[in-house]
């Protein structure tokens, strides 16, 4: 079976791009079909979340390459088919590109379909919008104030005064 995908930059202006790609495929080869579609260079670090109908509640990590501590650790993009983690049933997920910028997308199952004879998969069905020099900006601040979030901080912080601090500068370089 082919999925197609509509892949969502997360920005005010309409941005997005529809790819065809084969439900056997891994979610590296999505990521790759990502890259490619939006005109990324692909030298920068990615990951899938798995997430929520809304894609508010940010789940499970899927990274490009294993970031565990022992080889074999943790499962990477090229460990997961399609099939694997979306069905029609749990068709959002979320796509981070270069995560110093920060290049989000959301990514939607929107058909699950027979393969057409003669197509390459996976395929850039329609491209929408223009990507934008830079990525948009993120607001990462909490709806909640900081003081219902964190509790009162101490406004009269002096960052020379290391003495109540249980600081010993001398092993510090």
């Amino acid at each position: 079976m082919v999925y197609k995908f509509r892949v969502i930059l997360d920005a005010e202006e309409d941005i997005f791009r529809d790819i065809a790609i084969l439900e056997e495929d891994t979610l590296e080869d999505l990521h790759n079909a990502i890259v490619n579609a939006f005109g990324f260079d692909g030298t920068e670090m990615a990951s899938f979340f798995k997430c929520d109908d809304e894609w508010v509640q940010q789940d499970e990590e899927i990274p490009l390459f294993d970031t565990g501590d022992e080889p074999g650790d943790e499962k990477a993009m090229a460990d997961y088919t399609l099939s694997s983690i979306i069905d029609t049933e749990n068709n959002k997920i979320i796509y981070v590109y270069d995560f110093l910028n920060m290049w989000t997308f959301f990514v939607e199952l929107g058909a699950v379909e027979e393969p057409e004879s003669g197509i390459a998969y996976p395929d850039l069905l329609f491209a929408h919008g223009e990507m934008p020099a830079a990525a948009p900006e993120k607001d990462f601040s909490a709806d909640a104030g900081e003081d219902e979030l964190f509790g009162e901080f101490d406004d009269d912080y002096d960052e020379e005064d290391l003495d109540g601090l249980d600081f010993d500068e001398t092993n510090w370089n």
